[in-house]
């Protein structure tokens, strides 16, 4: 007898949807990822047996197994020739593992290789690796800039430690990203500045050292045309650098879309009209033939993703090797800044405050007993005025000062006075011999009032104790006599 189950349609659709699911989220795992750095060297010496254990091991996510068989191999072989290839496969390991505690060791491991063995090859790797990282970690432009400015200092020491390196070019992708990822956080607060807080000056300093520093920024001549326009608010004091910000579209953006406001403006300013840069044409008429659209999908995960947007990222051009760098607004005066300006970026070349204090290096140490403190002259008197005081004698003289002499600062004695003079070795055994004195004189007045207060506290225990002394027995009551009628006679 045949016997037929049947599974309803309801059931085995659900069924299906989730074997899939399963297969795509357990199959990465499952299957063997090829290590990037064997070595293919055949040989049955026992490090190398090792290695390709721990090799073995790291294709099959078996990390904390592979280190120990690592360690186990520089523990014991700490001659061979694989100790560089271990070290790495350790970095490797971390690497591949994933997690904030994994790639934060392997960061640790990777600068360690590089500084054991700067001069392999395998170095520059374990760099751009560093940087990749950072990059991967990357956030948003609204959100954290910390793993943005990571990635720029991780690629950017790849690029002056090892430019020759295969790794080089991605090391520069990875910094143009950084610094549009920078790049658009700085135009969003110029932005911010400029249309809901209203202050120009604070916009126009933002965009500035935003469209200096990162030229390669998506948005650049839209930062341009804000700051422009946030100097044309300032007032006629500023027109220079108006003129300055229109002048750059023209010139090193010349397929912007504002162009032509730009050069209507210069011609109404009575400003020169610059000509285009040609290499600037050619990198922007590069980017926008290779600008990629952004697909439906990305277009509603970008919400709910965390990771910033790269496709208007430049894919040409050299990055800018320096730092963000915040300037000095030009609104503020040179005097306020503590120097002048330097051009019209508004970098104060001096300090960024007015103050008169210095600061130096004393190299002969008798001047500290010589020179006199500057707190002595701080509650010093003002010498009186010549011919206010009564008494005075002759033109500008006193009583007290015939000759009109000023007075010398008296130094106030509430004040420490710290090296009046030149002190001798006898003063000094003086003044050593007085704190002695001091000291046991206070010594003597401390043990006297301890005992003051131990012979107090004594008498009040003792006239305590007499107080509360019990009561002397009472001798019992006689029996009083009877009369003859049988009651006791009062007495």
């Amino acid at each position: 007898m045949k016997v037929e189950f049947f599974m309803p349609r309801n059931v085995i659709r659900p069924a299906a949807v989730l074997a899939v699911m399963c297969a795509l989220v357990l199959g990465p795992g499952c299957a063997k990822k090829k290590y990037e750095n064997p070595i293919t060297k055949d040989t049955q010496q026992p490090d190398k047996v090792l290695f390709d254990r721990a090799v073995d091991d790291i294709e099959h996510a078996r990390f904390e197994q592979a280190r120990l068989t690592l360690q186990t191999l520089m523990n014991t072989y700490d001659t061979s020739e694989y100790l560089a290839k271990s070290k790495l496969a350790v970095a490797d390991s971390w690497y591949r593992e994933g997690g904030n505690h994994g790639l934060a060791q392997a960061e640790a491991e990777y600068k360690d290789f590089i500084l054991f063995y700067p001069q392999l090859e395998e170095a520059a790797e374990a760099q751009e690796k560093v940087c990749k990282m950072q990059y991967q970690q990357m956030d948003k432009a609204d959100r954290d800039p910390l793993h943005a400015r990571r990635t720029e200092d991780e690629c950017r020491q790849l690029l002056v430690q090892f430019p020759n390196s295969k790794f080089a070019p991605d090391a520069q992708q990875y910094l143009r990203t950084a610094q549009e990822v920078l790049g658009d956080s700085e135009y969003r607060v110029g932005a911010f500045y400029y249309r809901s807080k209203g202050s120009f000056p604070a916009a126009a300093n933002r965009l500035n050292a935003l469209t200096d520093q990162f030229p390669l920024y998506s948005r650049a001549d839209d930062a341009l045309m804000l700051e422009a326009d946030s100097y044309h608010r300032m007032g006629d004091r500023w027109e220079d650098q108006e003129a300055a910000a229109y002048s750059r579209i023209v010139r090193d953006y010349p397929l912007s879309p504002h162009v032509s406001e730009a050069t209507s403006h210069l011609k109404a300013m009575n400003r020169p009209v610059p000509e285009a840069d040609p290499v600037a044409y050619a990198r922007q008429k590069y980017e926008m033939e290779n600008r990629q659209k952004k697909k439906l999908l990305s277009k509603a995960w970008g919400p709910f993703s965390s990771h910033p947007d790269v496709l208007n990222v430049a894919k040409s051009g050299s990055p800018r090797m320096e730092t963000l760098k915040p300037y000095t607004p030009v609104s503020i005066p040179p005097s306020a800044k503590g120097g002048e300006a330097t051009g019209n970026t508004g970098v104060s070349s001096g300090g960024g405050g007015g103050s008169d204090v210095t600061v130096s290096t004393v190299n002969d140490s008798k001047l500290i007993d010589v020179a006199p403190d500057a707190r002595q002259n701080s509650g010093a008197a003002p010498a009186p005025a010549a011919g206010a005081a009564s008494g005075k004698t002759g033109t500008g003289g006193t009583a007290e000062n015939p000759a009109g002499v000023p007075a010398k600062p008296v130094p106030d004695a509430a004040l420490p006075q710290n090296h009046t003079g030149k002190i001798t070795a006898a003063q000094q055994a003086k003044m050593i011999k007085q704190q002695q004195d001091l000291m046991r004189k206070k010594q003597a007045q401390r043990e006297k009032a301890a005992k003051q207060a131990e012979e107090e506290r004594a008498k009040k225990n003792k006239k305590k104790k007499v107080t509360t002394a019990p009561p002397s027995p009472q001798p019992p009551p006689q029996p009083q006599p009877a009369d003859a009628g049988g009651s006791t006679i009062k007495q």
